[in-house]
């Protein structure tokens, strides 16, 4: 038996969960609302305010999707009820972003700024002088995304660790030149 899977789902006062025919289960909450199509062969419950995932047979893929139905619901019930947020960080001389309406406006040593539009569901926010920031949204895989996409306009480099990082995210250095020999 799956070990996430096998898990309940607890179900927030605030939020509403409602299955629909075809499998279609919708999440609403304070913060938005979420919609995802489960898998025929996944049956999902509601009792007690929890969700219970359970599947048909022990074939490797009914086990697969019991485990990752799991997971999707959990994440949406999270999202809804208090959000999902990927804070990033600036490190080099001059690098730096700031808001311009709800845009993001980097600058990352290029001679141009880059200014990312945040998708539907997606924030940013910026914070201490322009070198901390943050991917808010209700969707996890959407704000991993964009973060994502984000981090890959400057990653950062193992000789000074300039570029952007996620905050937690530790850079592994290398040592430079060895230096001339006598």
């Amino acid at each position: 038996m799956s070990r996430i899977g096998k898990q309940p789902v607890t179900i927030p006062a605030k939020v509403d969960v409602t299955l629909g025919d075809d499998n279609h289960l919708t999440v609403k909450g304070p913060k938005g609302q979420l919609a995802l199509q489960v898998h025929p062969t996944i049956t999902i419950k509601k009792e007690d305010g929890k969700l219970l995932v359970e599947r048909p047979n022990d074939q490797r893929q009914s086990r697969a999707l019991h485990g990752l139905t799991r997971a999707l619901l959990h994440n949406m019930v999270t999202g809804v009820s208090t959000g999902f947020r990927r804070t990033l960080q600036l490190d080099g001389t001059g690098y730096r972003v700031e808001m311009k309406g709800k845009n993001l406006v980097v600058y990352v040593g290029y001679s141009h700024p880059i200014e990312i539009t945040p998708p539907e569901g997606i924030s940013f926010a910026v914070e201490d002088r322009g070198v901390v920031f943050h991917v808010d949204g209700i969707d996890k895989q959407v704000v991993g995304q964009v973060a994502a996409n984000i981090r890959a306009l400057r990653p950062p480099e193992p000789y000074h660790g300039k570029g952007i990082r996620y905050k937690d995210e530790v850079i592994r250095r290398k040592a430079g030149k060895a230096g001339k020999g006598k």
